[in-house]
């Protein structure tokens, strides 16, 4: 299988092997105007298998909703073919409107123009909770 390298754009890789459409999902890649591949179950040395996005253009991309999806992917940066940054994410201490809260009971039920905020309150099991209700993240 042979997929071009990009000129300009962003790469998203070591992606745990079946996020990438969660990834692709959330980042709302669907409503690009540009190429974007997904490339599911490489293989991979460090993983056994992974998962690569490649989006060609260079757009904003949301790093917190990575870091929540999936901890250690690695964004690279290319401009005129060439890699000119490499960002290893993690989790986020905050989320802001990356996921929404399901309790119906919580003010974010009610107040529509508030913001949905989720703190990070156990790293290693990666769990969030509303910052209003300390509802589970889903």
């Amino acid at each position: 299988m042979n997929i071009d390298a990009i000129q300009n754009g962003i790469v998203l890789d070591h992606i745990t092997a079946g996020r990438g459409m969660k990834l692709y999902d959330l980042l709302g890649l669907e409503k690009l105007n540009c190429s974007v591949a997904i490339i599911k179950n490489v293989n991979s040395k460090k993983q056994g298998k992974k998962d690569i996005i490649k989006i060609d253009e260079e757009i904003p991309i949301n790093l917190d909703v990575i870091g929540y999806v999936d901890p250690g992917v690695i964004v690279n940066i290319i401009r005129d073919g060439q890699l000119v940054e490499k960002r290893s994410i993690e989790m986020p201490e905050t989320l802001t409107n990356v996921i929404f809260c399901r309790n119906p009971r919580c003010i974010t039920s009610v107040e529509q123009e508030l913001d949905h905020v989720f703190k990070l309150t156990d790293r290693v099991n990666k769990v969030y909770r509303c910052l209003y209700c300390e509802t589970k993240a889903p």
